[in-house]
Order: structure tokens, then C-alpha cells, then sequence
């Protein structure tokens, strides 16, 4: 039988009520969930809900005012939520996928802990669409995009502890593992708007930089986005 894949979508409740969409409760996260869906129904979609992990106990890191979202550590519990088994996947929520997300499987290889598309870039904005400020880092979102052979010995040590009290650094960069265990997908998999060419067909936009669900947001592949959320 085949394995089912289990994905992880961030999700932050501070976007559940939009201002241009007051008719879909948190609409990036929705439409992530959606593009997915469109192309494959047997995956497994799961949100990574904050106030979820903290009632449960899981989930107990003191509130960081530079992080940009909710799931910005949380979903380093990706592999401990999928019990250390078998693979799975965690992407942002605003991301709109354009192929079946199980394309991302021809790259997988389980010698690695973990494959991502490994951006070299330097954001052109200091601040993001909702105000946060646009951090720069060594290997800058590429935890925005994780596939996960759960079961390696290095994704072992993202417990529920280690994902509480280690660094941004440590998470982010990857410290948990090391170079030799990250493996790659290419670009196209995670197309960083505003930042890439976006004259581009790309298999998964990710507005990195804010998209569609904000009043003053321009850029591109808007009607691909609008497109999924008419269907909601």
C-alpha cells in the first residue's frame, strides 16, 4: 500500500480576519490548503495551530516580537507531530501550489534529514506587507519549504524541548543537522515572488512578501491566486 503523505501548513491566527476577505476565515492559509488539494486529494492536510500546542502543553517558548508569523518555530515539531515516521512535508501558508505536491517525492533521498529549495538571495524589502521587519540570515527561508524523513536520526532531535528553548539560528539554519544531511529541490518548488522573475510558471508561488490578502499588495500571480479563493 502507498504511504500517505502528511502535510503541515503553518497557520496564523492573526489573519483570520482580513480585510478584503471577511468571507473566508484566515484565506492564505485556505488557499495554501486548497492549490493543494486541487491537484491531489489523498495527501493529508494538517494546520500547525499555536494555541493548539500550547493548551496541550507541547508548545511552550516565550513570545519572540521578531517573529514573523505563529509557526515560526513551531513547525520545527513537524517530524515529533508525525510521530518520527516516514516523511512529510511543512510549507507557509502563503504558498499556492500549482502541480501535485507529491512531485517533490522524485527528489527525496533517505540518506538525507531533510530537503528544501536552498535559496542565495538577499530580500530587496527591509519590511514586510504587515510590519514586521524583513530579517536578513544565512540560508533565509529555507524552512519555508522542509520535506522530512521523519525517522532520520538528526530529525530525532527536534522534541518538543528542543523546539522551545534552542535558537532561531539553531532551527532555522539548520543546525539541528548537518550539511551533508540537507538535501535539494529545485526553485521552482518554492518561487519567491517579488523576488524571483515572475514571468516565470513556477510549481509553488510563495508570497514572501505578502500577497493578494493585503489592501496595498501589488505584484504577480495575483488572478492565480484569486483563482483558488473564488472557489472556496
Amino acid at each position: 500500500m502507498k504511504e500517505k503523505l502528511n502535510i503541515y501548513i503553518g497557520y496564523d491566527s492573526r489573519q483570520d480576519d482580513m480585510p478584503n476577505f471577511g468571507r473566508v476565515k484566515n484565506a492564505p492559509f485556505e488557499v495554501c490548503k486548497k492549490s493543494i488539494a486541487k491537484y491531489n486529494t489523498e495527501v493529508s492536510i494538517q494546520p500547525i495551530i499555536l494555541k493548539d500546542l500550547v493548551a496541550t502543553g507541547i508548545y511552550k517558548r516565550e513570545l519572540d516580537p521578531l517573529a514573523s508569523t505563529e509557526f515560526t518555530y513551531s513547525r520545527f515539531l513537524t517530524p515529533y507531530l508525525n510521530n518520527f515516521e516516514g516523511k512529510a512535508v511543512f510549507c507557509d501558508s502563503d504558498f499556492l501550489w500549482q502541480c501535485n505536491i507529491e512531485e517533490i517525492l522524485e527528489f527525496y533521498n533517505n540518506d538525507f534529514s531533510v530537503m528544501c529549495v536552498q535559496h542565495d538571495y538577499k530580500p530587496k524589502e527591509d519590511t514586510k506587507m504587515d510590519g514586521y521587519k524583513q530579517t536578513v540570515y544565512p540560508r533565509k527561508n529555507w524552512s519555508s519549504l522542509m520535506l522530512f524523513n521523519c525517522a532520520h536520526d538528526d530529525c530525532a532531535k527536534l522534541t518538543p524541548d528542543t523546539v522551545n528553548t534552542e535558537s532561531p539560528k539553531y532551527l532555522h539554519r539548520m543546525q539541528w543537522t548537518s550539511d551533508e544531511m540537507i538535501g535539494k529541490i529545485p526553485s521552482l518548488y518554492n518561487w519567491l515572488e517579488g523576488e524571483y522573475d515572475g514571468r516565470i510558471d513556477p510549481k509553488a508561488i510563495h508570497f514572501t512578501n505578502g500577497g493578494p490578502w493585503f489592501n496595498s499588495w501589488q505584484g504577480d500571480y495575483e488572478a492565480l491566486w484569486r483563482e483558488i479563493y473564488t472557489t472556496l
